[in-house]
């Protein structure tokens, strides 16, 4: 099962993002900031255990998801990053920061947010559900 480690501050938001992932059947671990997430990317010795994704906003209190993506990107390098932001003047500065990072502008549908998250996992399967 793919495992998705969520940094939202805003907690209806950080709610519907997690109701949504999980009910396609993705494990999710939902986190208020990015420093409550430091500890889940840490390394481990069980498989089961590490993130598939990191689904951050980039604009937080104490450690912006900018911030956090540099941090996952050195001590779990194999997880993907993908940052949801409301603010267009920090997408361009995630996207220098960190190249390889998809960004969902909000406001965006659920299920964009579903698709996007398949695309990354299951690129070929994607055609079939359009």
């Amino acid at each position: 099962m793919i495992r998705i480690l969520l940094a939202e501050d805003e907690q209806s938001m950080r709610e519907h993002l997690t109701r949504a992932l999980q009910k396609a059947d993705y494990d999710v671990v939902a986190v208020d900031r990015g420093t409550a997430a430091l500890p889940y990317l840490e390394p481990t010795e069980n498989e089961s255990e590490k993130f598939d994704l990191l689904l951050t906003d980039i604009v937080m209190p104490e450690m912006d998801g900018i911030e956090l993506a540099q941090h996952c990107a050195k001590v779990s390098p194999d997880t993907q990053v993908m940052f949801i932001t409301g603010f267009s003047g920090v997408t361009l500065r995630a996207g220098e920061t960190v190249p390889k990072a998809k960004i969902l502008s909000k406001p965006f549908h659920l299920k964009d947010l579903v698709l996007e998250v398949q695309r990354l996992f299951e690129p070929d399967s994607i055609g079939e559900l359009n």
